[in-house]
């Protein structure tokens, strides 16, 4: 279950100092209110995953000449919130000193056959971003979903940026990328080729990279959105190493 009291506390990426570097550096137009972030589009006011806010303050974000939209990080409801998009849900992993002590055997099974099957991964740099971002791009074209653009990505402060590479034969094979921010820490691409997969590369290169974000002082990592009809098996992966699933607010349209 989440503490957010507890020192420490979950923060979401769309409220951080990386988020809001990497909007800027694309173009884009931020501010910050009472420790708030919001991203400005022309009439159009947007604040992602904002928590610890009531109704009112929620309202209170809303006071400017344009249009106003949010999504909070728990449900908010009430006159002045008009529902827009149904709540998302969010995998989120406590990092405590027991990384395998909440996994699914099943998954703790293949973990440990990909290691005594000699996996091995490392920590990469700027020639892995390009890899990753090539090869997950192409990979989105093929399947045809959505994701935040290759500048966004090239956008982020490098000393967020923590990315992780599997090569077989001296070939890229694999990679995840994951964007720290204070005491948290979020997934934010990941690519695999068939034969990592079969390997089992990415339950390997998931646990040595919260293993290295947990001894760097980090206690959450946010696994990202989780859909069990769209995404079944990506679901599974990522709600199989322990992870609280933890539904958001529903997005609204939110009246000054």
């Amino acid at each position: 279950m989440f503490d957010f009291g507890e020192t420490g506390g979950f923060q979401a990426f769309q409220q951080s100092v990386p988020y809001a570097a990497a909007v800027t550096g694309c173009g884009g137009r931020v501010c910050w209110l009472d420790g708030v972030l919001a991203v400005e589009r022309g009439p159009l006011r947007l604040v992602s995953r904002v928590g610890g806010q009531d109704r009112a303050g929620l309202r209170r974000l809303a006071r400017w000449q344009g249009v106003t939209v949010v999504t909070p990080e728990a449900g908010v409801a009430g006159f002045g919130l008009v529902p827009l998009i149904t709540p998302m849900h969010h995998a989120v992993w406590r990092l405590g000193p027991d990384l395998r002590a909440g996994m699914s055997g099943k998954w703790r099974n293949r973990l440990v056959a990909a290691e005594r099957g000699g996996v091995r991964v490392r920590q990469g740099g700027q020639k892995c971003m390009e890899a990753l971002l090539a090869a997950e791009g192409e990979q989105r074209r093929q399947r045809g979903y959505r994701a935040l653009p290759e500048g966004f990505s090239r956008a982020l402060p490098l000393g967020a940026l923590r990315l992780w590479e599997w090569r077989q034969s001296g070939t890229f094979g694999a990679g995840m990328g994951f964007v720290v921010h204070g005491t948290s820490a979020t997934y934010h691409l990941g690519w695999a080729s068939d034969g990592a997969k079969a390997s089992g590369v990415h339950g390997v290169m998931l646990m040595r990279a919260a293993e290295a974000l947990r001894a760097e002082g980090v206690h959450w990592l946010d696994l990202g959105s989780v859909d069990a009809e769209a995404a079944p098996g990506l679901a599974r992966f990522k709600l199989g190493t322990g992870a609280d699933l933890r539904r958001l607010g529903a997005t609204c349209l939110v009246l000054p």
